[in-house]
């Protein structure tokens, strides 16, 4: 791939990442949340109560971001924390009645933005996008790990 072909994929991906997170961001505003802590509450919907460190990585976010999230959501009432049974040092997380109420809202706002961000696009074309994204996404998270060699020059282990 030439230059102008990867600068045009990187930056729209780029573009899109920057754009979809700020109008997640407005949109979540009003109902006092901050982006990453609707997917939290989506998850926890979606699977139950569980282990911080389980969300952390069902969310793929690092564990103190979890903490985090989970004060916040826990100082609004919207999340309880209790020692796990098994171990008190881990905290199990779950929804609180003010947190599955949010959860309705924040689905009808994840349903309103994903209707804007593919506003104009064929059927077909909605339809294949989430298949798509995961790829690309899957292609970012195995390929990120070792840099690739430059075109043109073999790798170090090519022909071992």
């Amino acid at each position: 791939m030439d230059f102008a072909d990867a600068d045009a994929i990187n930056q729209a991906i780029r573009l899109l990442s920057l754009r979809h997170r700020a109008r997640a961001a407005a949109l979540l505003a009003p109902l006092g949340l901050h982006p990453g802590q609707e997917v939290l509450l989506l998850e926890l919907a979606r699977t139950g109560p569980m282990i911080q460190a389980q969300l952390s990585d069902a969310l793929g976010v690092e564990p103190p971001s979890v903490t985090l999230m989970t004060r916040k959501l826990e100082a609004s009432g919207h999340i309880r924390r209790t020692p796990a049974p098994s171990d008190r040092r881990a905290s199990v997380v779950e929804l609180t009645e003010s947190g599955q109420a949010l959860v309705v809202r924040v689905e009808q706002l994840w349903c309103a933005l994903a209707e804007q961000t593919v506003a104009g696009l064929p059927t077909r074309t909605v339809a294949e996008l989430p298949g798509v994204l995961r790829a690309v996404a899957a292609n970012v998270a195995t390929r990120g790990a070792r840099p690739a060699s430059p075109p043109g020059t073999r790798s170090r282990t090519a022909g071992r």
